[in-house]
């Protein structure tokens, strides 16, 4: 793949009874959407299982920078900017 790879971050947000972050990837018309909790890919469009696998594994890396984007997401802000 020739397009950058683009990664954006939800703030934390309750699901289930516990607290989640979700993480999406994109790269050209390819995504994917994991959950942090379990460092799983719930949904992917064009990414092959080797790809996934390495978001996967990326999420589990980058747990604690992915956190704070997490907790630093002021949720009013982005929505009245949007």
């Amino acid at each position: 793949m020739s397009s950058e790879m683009k990664m954006s971050v939800s703030s934390i947000v309750n699901s289930n009874g516990k607290r989640e972050i979700y993480v999406l990837f994109t790269q050209g018309e390819c995504s994917a959407e994991g959950r942090l909790s379990d460092y799983k890919m719930i949904s992917s469009k064009g990414f092959t299982a080797q790809e996934t696998a390495a978001l996967e594994t990326y999420m589990r890396q980058e747990t604690n920078t992915i956190l704070r984007m997490a907790k630093n997401i002021n949720v009013l802000d982005a929505f009245l900017n949007h």
